[in-house]
């Protein structure tokens, strides 16, 4: 089993990866605090393939255990979802020494957070991903939001968890358009940080647990220096500005890592046009989105992708940070003028990748 201690200044906890360890959740999270009450929080597809096994793992530890799940898809994270859930755990009395576990993918523990971070003004928290996306990615950090109708995640809170148990035998079961998904994340940390994930991407091994934990490594890293994401981790959105806009205008048809992947095509593009990039990061990144059946294009035109991207939350009135890859494993923060922003865009959305 690999172990990951992420220290940011608010929390420090674990991050537990292994085949396996669904089994052994409960006796993972009993070491924390004396179990009491547990609410599982999970989604419509997850619900069938998990939630038994997490439940039994639970009870055995001592806990009492109740469950929600919630419609599979970026369409629960909202505000009527958030309030439903929460009003479910009012009812099971659940009180400040209980602890919610998310079990499932990124919306799961987006949602699952959110409600953690404001119940009772904050409950415990186990993150439980079943994604490759979310086990690289989202589960650790502590970002935790809903939607609204005019953007992604803009009502949310920064809220780690008291532990995040990633059992890579969930991975298992990924229909293989959303492991790609994953796979665009992954990419995204071979980029900011480490270009010696390529070679591990593009060989025939693909080691779930090496991978995950190196990913996790370097979220810990960056998120441990800027928890509050005003500076180094907004490394962490490469592709993501552009490729949340994609995610938005396709009403979330288009799924978080195949938008990311369109991103980040978008960006480094234009870098490459721009004299910013070594072209060879092009190269790199259209022969992995191919290889994992990632898209690099979209329909849509700049000037709907561009209204979207100004309800980005990270804009700071006429500014905005944008992640812009220089070689492979090293990306800037270029805070830009909204005009120049643009003009990225329509580089990037100009010819083949």
């Amino acid at each position: 089993m690999n172990t990951v201690l992420v220290n940011p200044p608010s929390k420090v906890y674990e991050v537990k990866i292994d085949s396996g360890l669904l089994a052994k959740a409960g006796e993972l999270a009993s070491k924390l605090h004396t179990p009491a009450n547990a609410v599982i929080i999970t989604d419509s597809t997850v619900d069938k393939l998990y939630a038994e096994a997490l439940t039994k793992s639970l009870q055995a530890a001592g806990y009492t255990v109740f469950k929600t799940a919630v419609a599979a898809g970026e369409q629960s994270k909202n505000a009527e979802t958030l309030i439903n859930v929460l009003d479910f755990m009012a009812e099971c009395r659940l009180t400040r020494a209980d602890t919610v576990f998310a079990l499932g993918g990124g919306v799961v523990g987006d949602l699952a957070g959110l409600t953690a971070a404001l119940f009772m003004r904050g409950i415990g928290l186990v993150q439980i991903p079943t994604t490759l996306l979310a086990a690289v990615d989202s589960s650790v950090g502590g970002k935790t939001a809903i939607d609204l109708k005019t953007g992604k995640n803009l009502i949310g809170a920064f809220y780690q968890p008291d532990l995040v148990i990633c059992d890579t035998d969930t991975l298992s079961t990924l229909p293989q358009s959303e492991f790609s998904n994953g796979c665009a994340e992954v990419i995204k940390y071979g980029f900011i940080r480490d270009a010696s994930i390529f070679d591990h991407l593009l060989s025939d091994r693909f080691d779930k647990e090496a991978i995950i934990t190196r990913c996790v490594e370097i979220k810990r890293d960056v998120i441990c220096s800027d928890e509050r994401d005003t500076g180094e981790r907004q490394l962490l959105n490469f592709g993501h500005t552009f490729g949340h806009a994609v995610e938005q205008r396709s009403n979330f048809i288009i799924p978080h890592g195949s938008a990311v992947a369109i991103g980040m095509a978008l960006i480094t593009k234009a870098a490459v046009k721009k004299g910013l990039c070594d072209p060879i990061c092009l190269e790199i990144l259209k022969n992995l989105l191919a290889r994992y059946n990632l898209p690099s294009s979209t329909s849509f035109s700049e000037d709907e992708l561009f209204d979207t991207v100004l309800t980005d939350k990270k804009r700071l009135s006429d500014k905005l940070t944008l992640i812009v890859p220089r070689k492979p494993g090293q990306c800037d923060l270029m805070k830009l003028p909204i005009a120049e922003v643009r003009e990225f865009l329509h580089l990037g959305l100009e010819g083949a990748l």
